[in-house]
């Protein structure tokens, strides 16, 4: 996994990332979009769009937000597999357990 979806995301979801990625691997939770460890091309389109900054490649996350959001980016695709596109799979009624565990209107700007 190359990029990952970080903690400015959350309860905003703007969405302009879905829209430039190529391959369809960005996926929406009830709080927060997430990248497909195995659909990403790692092309990178969707980092310079995000309003939030919230688009890291995994070794560029700030340390502030913590190590954990690659394994909470994964976590949210167990059960799920490989669905084979956002698009296909529409949008999800879960979140990964990190982010499912915020407060609401957690923010991190």
């Amino acid at each position: 996994m190359a990029y990952v979806i970080g903690l400015p995301c959350v309860d905003v979801k703007d969405r302009s990332c879905v829209d430039e990625c190529p391959v369809d691997c960005i996926y929406e939770g009830r709080r927060a979009l997430y990248i497909h460890p195995e659909e990403c091309v790692d092309c990178g389109a969707c980092e310079p769009v995000c309003p939030v900054d919230a688009i890291y490649f995994h070794d560029d996350m700030p340390e502030e937000w913590g190590d954990d959001h690659a394994a909470s980016n994964a976590a949210f695709f167990a059960g799920l597999d490989s669905p084979g596109g956002a698009a296909a799979a529409g949008p999800q009624d879960h979140d990964s357990p990190l982010v499912g565990a915020l407060p609401k209107g957690v923010s991190v700007a």
